[in-house]
């Protein structure tokens, strides 16, 4: 293997966004095994690990000043919650109250945002592991400040590492978002694509579904890149590599809304054209520029050159000029579809002259509003108005916050009750299970299950065939870096990991094969006392609040339509209200998908609505399609007496009904399955003369297609509120 191959290799390797952490892992792992082995004080590991596990699970991407501030603010946290512990342990009364209250206070600290959650979750795992360590003492507290001191320790070391890496490589978890929006949008297009197939009989709804499900994927990627764009930039002006990420960025944001946008109905598109080559050329061009992306996608991890294929712009050409051919041909049929055409070419012209801006985004014009929403609270009054608002029942965090200590004090109550070997496993194994929707929860329930089941048997088979100590350590940290790369994606591996890593450290200090029947014990306790917290007390099942996800779809719909319209009254600005809107719609669009994923896991009588759930996301998706093909050409100028007839009139009338819908879904309310006002106004936008100005022309032509939407979701809307 050349040299190159292997600096390729190597290069490709560290531009993996789980490596740095792996790295990370490992580095606190080894000089923590190598520590205790250059001490002689093995029984220091356990804490000293169970204190690093804590610390890297409460990590957020952020910059260094930001990490060191949550650091600080963890370790506070984690010093309190174990001496806490500590001193309550041998008073199980006291113990088990301040656990129930700590576990719901800390649960709702998950409502300011993912890093408070993150510190929160964190906190009350390593109070559960000062347990464990107590529980291996025999209870006794001889001196209370020494467990905590070592478990704060292994927190501070990891913590410590984070924070150098941040600042040492402060750019690399920007370039791996962007990669990862890259690489998602490409799929996206490729999907996409797939719509032009020229098959009669294509099930395009189908299609719709999983471009649906894609653009969920794609929403998180362009909302997990913008955090840790915000997390660097803040209210300074960015430095000239940070704001090349952020032009590419908002360059990201444009695609995906040409990318998302529809002008055509595909199959009559289809049937129409089936004899031409037109479909194909469409197809082929879309894709190639799907294929593009995920190119960008790797220059961006890969911190290589992007360069855009001049290729693209003669497909480009041979597209017009079989378009032309088929407008020679006069026929009256194909004189609609036609237009639909020629703005599906428009659209894939400007989705090539936006990839070819990325070859090179320093020439690309500054954002006149570049400002991104922070989301975080800004002071003491905003934390409190997010929990108030909050402390609710039809709150989800509020709800889990009830239910998880309930879950936990049972657990208490059973390691007193049955006194098992090691039983405070059954709190800990109840605490990663227990999560605030079934279908997560169910999930979690077989996968620990399984996870453990393969971690005892591997570990069983391991301890035979290597009983050196010292190969047993490697063993322990090469588990633990496989359990934090995988904990987020393979959650059966990472389960088997841990359980391996647990055994191993534990065998340092005593005999590791008492464990294994305890550890198998213990979680299958731990995982039924979670699965039937989640199932019998305040169960949140998605199916009952299905009406309110779709309420919410319509109305971000709504307020994306309202942006819109009003960008044409005044102007293209890529403001923050217009990206904003945009997002929430897509959010909004994603969050339907998710919910739809998880009532599949629920039980019967609640996934009932689940088809009609399915039917609804691929009609609210061709709606958001529509209004992003109308969002993409606001830079059109208007006639006044044209403005005002399709924006002010036509555009607030739809606006307005699917404002009505949503309410009608929301409070429960009778939804009229048909509107002849509707039907009217889409009728009076479809009939166009032909010398009608091109760019009004396509104004109206997406407003009519948003019009037509609204009969099928008001059908839609009345079944599913008629359905007991």
């Amino acid at each position: 293997m050349s040299s190159k191959t292997v600096r390729q290799s190597l290069r490709r390797l560290w531009a993996q966004d789980k490596f740095s952490y792996s790295v990370r892992v490992f580095i606190a792992l080894t000089g923590s095994m190598a520590f205790c082995w250059y001490q002689n004080e093995m029984k220091l590991l356990i804490p000293l690990f169970l204190g690093i596990i804590a610390s890297a699970l409460s990590e957020t991407d952020d910059s260094w000043q930001g990490r060191l501030n949550a650091l600080l603010v963890t370790l506070v946290c984690f010093t309190a919650a174990a001496t806490t512990v500590e001193l309550l342990f041998p008073y199980p009364l006291l113990m088990v109250c301040a656990l129930a209250l700590a576990s719901f206070g800390l649960t709702m600290l998950g409502a300011l945002g993912e890093r408070y959650g993150a510190i929160a979750s964190a906190t009350l795992i390593l109070a559960v592991y000062t347990m464990i360590g107590v529980d291996q003492r025999g209870g006794e507290v001889t001196d209370f400040w020494h467990e905590p001191l070592l478990l704060v320790a292994g927190a501070a070391w990891y913590g410590v590492l984070s924070v150098l890496w941040q600042a040492l490589f402060s750019n690399q978890p920007v370039q791996q978002s962007l990669a990862r929006l890259f690489w998602e949008l490409g799929l996206y297009l490729k999907l996409k694509s797939s719509l032009f197939e020229p098959i009669r009989t294509l099930d395009v709804e189908a299609g719709r579904l999983e471009l649906a499900r894609q653009n969920g994927k794609v929403v998180a990627a362009l909302n997990t890149a913008k955090e840790i764009i915000l997390h660097r930039v803040g209210n300074s002006r960015p430095g000239s590599t940070l704001s090349r990420y952020l032009k590419l960025y908002f360059l990201a944001q444009d695609i995906h809304e040409r990318a998302s946008s529809s002008h055509y109905p595909y199959n009559a598109l289809a049937q129409a054209f089936f004899h031409s080559d037109v479909m194909f050329r469409c197809q082929r061009l879309l894709r190639q520029q799907g294929v593009a992306c995920q190119r960008l996608s790797e220059s961006i991890k890969l911190r290589q050159a992007f360069v855009y294929d001049d290729s693209f712009a003669e497909a480009l050409g041979d597209l017009h000029a079989s378009l032309e051919h088929l407008r020679i041909q006069s026929n009256p049929a194909w004189r609609g579809l036609l237009r639909s055409l020629r703005a599906l070419a428009a659209n894939l012209g400007t989705l090539d002259r936006l990839l070819s801006d990325a070859s090179n985004p320093d020439t690309l014009a500054d954002a006149t509003d570049s400002s991104l929403l922070d989301r975080s609270p800004r002071n003491l009054k905003d934390v409190w108005s997010r929990l108030r608002q909050n402390l609710t029942p039809t709150s989800l965090i509020f709800r889990h916050a009830l239910r998880l200590p309930l879950a936990l004090c049972i657990g208490f109550a059973m390691v007193h009750w049955i006194h098992p070997t090691q039983g405070y496993w059954i709190i800990l194994t109840t605490l990663f299970v227990c999560s605030p929707s079934y279908g997560a929860t169910r999930r979690k329930f077989s996968q620990r299950i399984i996870g453990t089941a393969i971690g005892l048997a591997v570990g069983w088979a391991l301890f035979d065939l290597f009983p050196n100590p010292l190969i047993q350590s490697i063993f322990a940290v090469a588990a633990g870096v496989v359990f934090f790369i995988n904990r987020t994606s393979r959650y059966t591996l990472s389960t088997a990991a841990i359980t391996l890593m647990v055994l191993f450290c534990f065998n340092q200090v005593g005999d590791g094969y008492g464990l294994f029947l305890p550890r198998l014990f213990d979680t299958l306790v731990g995982s039924v006392i979670a699965a039937a917290a989640v199932f019998l007390f305040l169960p949140d099942w998605q199916g009952r609040r299905l009406n309110k996800v779709l309420a919410n779809t319509l109305s971000c719909n709504s307020q994306y339509l309202r942006q819109i319209l009003q960008q044409y009254a005044q102007g293209k600005s890529d403001d923050l209200a217009y990206r904003l809107a945009r997002r929430n719609a897509h959010n909004a669009d994603a969050a339907l998908s998710t919910t739809l994923a998880n009532m599949l896991m629920e039980p019967g009588h609640f996934r009932k609505d689940a088809d009609m759930g399915f039917r609804f996301l691929v009609l609210s998706h061709t709606l958001l399609s529509y209004l992003s093909g109308l969002g993409a050409h606001r830079d059109t100028q208007l006639p006044p007496e044209v403005r005002e007839q399709l924006i002010e009139g036509a555009g607030r009338t739809i606006a307005d009904s699917i404002d009505l819908i949503a309410q009608g879904l929301v409070n429960r309310q009778p939804v009229a399955v048909q509107s002849d006002d509707e039907e009217a106004l889409a009728s009076a936008l479809e009939q166009m003369p032909d010398d009608i100005d091109e760019s009004q022309r396509l104004v109206q032509t997406q407003l009519a297609l948003i019009c037509r939407q609204l009969g099928p979701l008001r059908t839609l809307a009345a079944h599913l509120i008629k359905t007991p």
